[in-house]
């Protein structure tokens, strides 16, 4: 029997009258089979590939035979956006067969969550954070509305899997676990991703369920490549209008400086131009999308918010200057093309920095050969554990160390760490007054409600840290978005310019206290410094294959003149060095440097390896390590490498302490700070560096080979 025969025939009769569809593609089938048969689920396909309608339909199908008390079914995204998107398409099909869907974030007023409360919808689509809001709010009655919840559906899954909100998610999953009644099912929705099976067993969490990844065939489509190298972003700029004219593209960039120079220099060429980022306001960003969705002469300049599978609609083209940092990044981008009968996928990537070349064809030639990046799950992620623990108080008002723990040893994310490590973690937060503790029961401390108790706890909904925004807008009052703090303090009244939504301002006025800029239209803007300050890595089969790329003689029918002659230059400086046995170290003066290629994490580690066995001073950065110190040659580099080679030196205590000690003291959590320092420097060791794959990798130089 197919999966459509199992739907109701409320649910087949308005798939065939209300969308016209006579059959369901082979993901929908698979799927299907198996949310019915009540299993926990990875479905992976394309974008554009249905997956949204693979887990919805037999959603609604459950529904509709045994209609819920509450909510019964969850939809979550990554993002709003993604929510606002889907909220007219999920409605559709939820009110064909008779149901109600509601969408529930921010943005969403109070009086339609009020109403909501009072008649919940069966359907509920929402972000993590705003659920930890439902769950902390004591206005909200929680066991009423997730008493019979049954599913709950996961888009982009392997946005979250790995990362901390992922195991936020997680955590928020366990605790909605406990309150309905119900072994809740978990269908995690995807594009291509390395290890399926590894992230269907980490959203299976406490789950009873059988579990499948849904991996139909993939059918072999022609791809339209290009990789070209220009002398400027004027001139990519330039290229990209020029090509998109008449057509609807997208164009991605990997930084809003970046989005907003491209954005600025495509305007007044007879064709609609929009930019899409975080700190473009969401009118704008929303009216970007619906004019682009039904224009015909248009390019949205954005960064990664148009890769998370939000529908714009039918392109023709896309557009990447320089390179994103993963195969799948490029896969999801490309796919946005190619969508329509008659069309070709296709991705051009404009290069106006020429190691961006190298990194762009490694991209296309590991996709090509069919390998995609896997997520690294994790199982010590202190920063949420934190979180969770004083978001129990503040929704218990008091818990004890024994109900939290049986509570978060639940998670995934937490699997690694032991009850004593846990205990020792409680203490601390006690000692810093974090915590506080009467009779057994902790609650929250005077520290954590000084530092994250601001706006009734604002900061506590959300695990990655918020920087404080100024909104930004017109004397008439109209709003352009926002900057962060540190950008705005480096303002000048009257003088200083910057480029947003992809117009130059030139700054009226700065409000401290009411966190606004005022500013005025500016003929030309200077690019504001957007971007963080730790490093930014690149993965270690991604630099092996740039590696590759200077190692061998191949011409690449997708790349241009320009573009070629740079990886030509590359192999005449490197080509020799790389393709010799052993590590490839080159000396330039009396400073070492060794190719290594291995990525940011494993370079980084080698770096404090060298610092801790030889004292020189050492620069990493994906692909090579920088070398300074007394007695550097050829034969002590080698020496030195050869000790980090050897087996236990990672493993040795002393050295584990010095690399830690080393750490420089990065806050990647606003949670970091309630840690004891050993537990703090280990989220940061797992962010900066890779003991485990660098002692791997270094085995093949212990035997005397290249690695």
């Amino acid at each position: 029997m197919t999966t459509f025969a199992r739907f109701p025939q409320r649910l087949q009769e308005a798939i065939v009258a209300r969308l016209g569809w006579t059959s369901l593609r082979p993901v929908q089938e698979l799927a299907g089979e198996a949310i019915l048969d009540g299993k926990n689920a990875v479905v992976l396909a394309p974008t554009a590939g249905g997956k949204t309608e693979a887990s919805i339909f037999p959603a609604l199908s459950g529904l509709i035979e045994r209609e819920p008390e509450g909510v019964g079914v969850l939809y979550v995204a990554p993002i709003k956006a993604l929510l606002n998107n889907q909220e007219d398409r999920l409605g559709t099909y939820a009110e064909m067969v008779g149901l109600r869907r509601f969408v529930w974030h921010g943005d969403v007023s109070d009086s339609a969550k009020r109403a909501f409360v009072r008649e919940p919808a069966e359907l509920l689509l929402t972000t993590p954070e705003s659920l930890e809001v439902m769950l902390l709010s004591p206005r909200l009655p929680v066991p009423k509305l997730f008493r019979d919840l049954r599913l709950i559906v996961i888009d982009e899954v392997h946005a979250f899997a790995g990362t901390d909100r992922g195991a936020h998610l997680m955590s928020v999953i366990e605790r909605l676990a406990l309150v309905s009644g119900n072994d809740l099912q978990r269908v995690g929705l995807s594009a291509t991703v390395g290890n399926p099976a590894q992230i269907l067993t980490w959203l299976t969490g406490t789950s009873r369920r059988a579990g499948v990844v849904v991996d139909p065939p993939k059918i072999p489509l022609k791809r339209n490549l290009g990789v070209e190298l220009h002398e400027s972003v004027t001139e990519l700029a330039s290229e990209a209008a020029a090509r998109a004219a008449g057509r609807k593209s997208l164009f991605f960039c990997q930084s809003r400086s970046l989005t907003e120079g491209v954005a600025d220099r495509m305007r007044g060429r007879s064709m609609d131009v929009f930019v899409h980022h975080g700190s473009v306001a969401r009118e704008e960003r929303q009216a970007a999308e619906e004019r682009f969705a039904h224009g015909t002469n248009a390019c949205i300049v954005c960064t990664s918010t148009l890769e998370l599978g939000i529908d714009v609609g039918d392109l023709d083209l896309v557009f990447q200057a320089n390179a994103p940092s993963t195969v799948s990044s490029f896969m999801q981008r490309m796919g946005r093309t190619g969508r329509r009968a008659g069309t070709t996928a296709n991705t051009t990537f404009l290069c106006d920095a020429p190691e961006a070349v190298l990194q762009a064809v490694a991209l296309i030639e590991l996709a090509r050969a069919g390998w995609v990046e896997g997520v690294a799950v994790q199982e010590r992620c202190w920063p949420v554990l934190v979180h969770q623990l004083l978001a129990m108080t503040l929704q218990f008002g008091a818990v004890s160390a024994e109900r939290s723990w049986e509570q978060l040893s639940r998670v995934p994310d937490f699997r690694a760490i032991e009850r004593s490590e846990f205990d020792a973690m409680v203490e601390h937060m006690k000692r810093e007054e974090f915590l506080f503790e009467t009779e057994g029961m902790l609650s929250m401390g005077p520290k954590a409600e000084r530092v994250y108790g601001r706006k009734n706890f604002f900061e506590l909904y959300a695990v990655f840290s918020s920087p404080l925004l100024y909104r930004v807008m017109t004397s008439a009052g109209r709003d352009l978005g926002s900057l962060e703090q540190d950008f705005v303090d480096r303002l000048v009244e009257e003088m200083s310019s910057f480029l947003l939504g992809g117009r130059a301002w030139t700054v009226e006025r700065v409000s401290h206290d009411a966190k606004t800029v005022v500013v005025r239209a500016a003929p030309r803007g200077v690019k504001p410094t957007w971007g963080g300050f730790v490093p930014q890595h690149l993965g270690f089969e991604v630099c092996q294959r740039i590696r590759r790329v200077i190692s061998e003689e191949v011409r690449y029918p997708y790349v241009d003149d320009a573009a070629m002659q740079h990886i030509t230059e590359k192999r005449e400086e490197l080509g020799d060095l790389l393709r010799r046995p052993g590590a490839a170290v080159q000396m330039d003066g009396a400073i070492a440097r060794w190719w290594t290629f291995a990525g940011g994490r494993i370079n980084h580690t080698l770096k404090y390896g060298f610092e801790v066995a030889a004292g020189w001073k050492v620069f990493a950065d994906n692909f090579q390590l920088r070398i300074e110190g007394d007695g550097i040659n050829h034969e002590t580099v080698r020496r030195a490498i050869g000790q980090m080679a050897a087996a236990g030196f990672w493993e040795d205590p002393t050295v584990r302490r010095t690399v830690l000690g080393r750490l420089p003291g990065y806050r990647l959590s606003k949670f970091q700070r309630c840690l004891p320092e050993g537990f703090a420097l280990e989220v940061v060791e797992r962010y900066l560096l890779d003991v485990e794959g660098t002692a791997r990798w270094l085995q093949g130089f212990g035997a005397g080979s290249d690695a």
